[in-house]
């Protein structure tokens, strides 16, 4: 069986297992005291659903903060991290340019300092059959941008009455940004998500993205609320027209698109900002500067 062994251990995160767990733990407990004196928006129905969160994933010292208060953000008692299903959809950019426009791996096993977490296999089979997605693990292969979140879903609490469960993770790395393509494999996404949750499983969708890069503090700042104003009203034909007319550089907005695609297939989405901040946090420079944001998203 295949297994995808990681590229950017040592420089986006710890490669040695203890330093990795101890920084993601002290991540998750900030982001829980963060998420307890920035409460996120009330008025959500109760009944409201979870269907997934939005991720950056840059190296830990930049965007950790961000992942930490995201998935330690509260939900229904718990946080939001821990309320995620086992079978895990992570939609990732294509940084190399290699492979499939919407590339899956198909089986094995993706492995971090902290062990392996299994492919589900179903899943990626059951998105292969339709939709533009294709079994490819060459898109994977030197991508990091779903290997950096990995750590962190490893170190998350079980999800609620499932403990002793293991979460499974489907990898689909989305290098198109074509509107129809888009919509297709959102809709082909949401289709395998109800056949999964008729036999009882629920499933759960991870974006990974960074926002926009390298423009000083100001200007990213600017273009990041004019993204994010899209995707917060879960519209992605504004979220990718927006991002082509302000020449807006969110790595992962076509992935972001999909997940949106998809929710308003399954029902009525809507989103939240957990949190927002930049690499001059951690850098100082003000100059040459990426934005960094997460979002939850779910059903009403």
């Amino acid at each position: 069986m295949p297994e995808r062994m990681p590229v950017v251990a040592g420089r986006f995160y710890p490669a040695a297992p203890d330093a990795l767990q101890a920084e993601v733990r002290s991540l998750l407990a900030a982001g829980k005291s963060y998420s307890a004196t920035a409460p996120l928006d009330p008025s959500h129905n109760p009944s409201a659903r979870l269907c997934g969160l939005m991720l950056p994933h840059a190296g830990y010292a930049y965007c950790g903060k961000v992942l930490g208060a995201t998935l330690a953000s509260p939900w229904n008692g718990t946080s939001a991290g821990a309320s995620l299903p086992e079978r895990l959809v992570i939609l990732c950019p294509n940084h190399t340019g290699r492979g499939a426009p919407l590339g899956v791996w198909p089986q094995g096993m993706w492995r971090t300092p902290l062990g392996g977490m299994n492919v589900d296999v179903a899943m990626a089979a059951a998105l292969c059959d339709k939709g533009g997605y294709v079994p490819d693990m060459q898109s994977h292969l030197d991508e990091h941008s779903i290997e950096v979140l990995l750590p962190f879903l490893q170190c998350l609490p079980p999800q609620q009455g499932k403990e002793g469960a293991t979460r499974s993770i489907t990898p689909v790395c989305v290098g198109t940004t074509h509107h129809k393509t888009l919509l297709q494999a959102g809709l082909a996404l949401a289709d395998a998500v109800r056949q999964c949750e008729k036999l009882g499983d629920r499933v759960g969708i991870i974006v990974s993205s960074d926002m926009n890069h390298f423009d000083n503090q100001e200007s990213t700042m600017h273009k990041d609320a004019l993204g994010l104003s899209q995707a917060l009203a879960c519209d992605p034909e504004g979220l990718l027209a927006v991002v082509e007319r302000h020449k807006i550089t969110m790595c992962g907005a076509a992935p972001m698109a999909l997940a949106l695609f998809a929710a308003h297939a399954l029902g009525e989405p809507w989103a939240e900002l957990c949190m927002y901040d930049t690499s001059a946090t951690a850098s100082g420079d003000t100059h040459r500067v990426v934005g960094y944001a997460g979002l939850r998203f779910g059903l009403a």
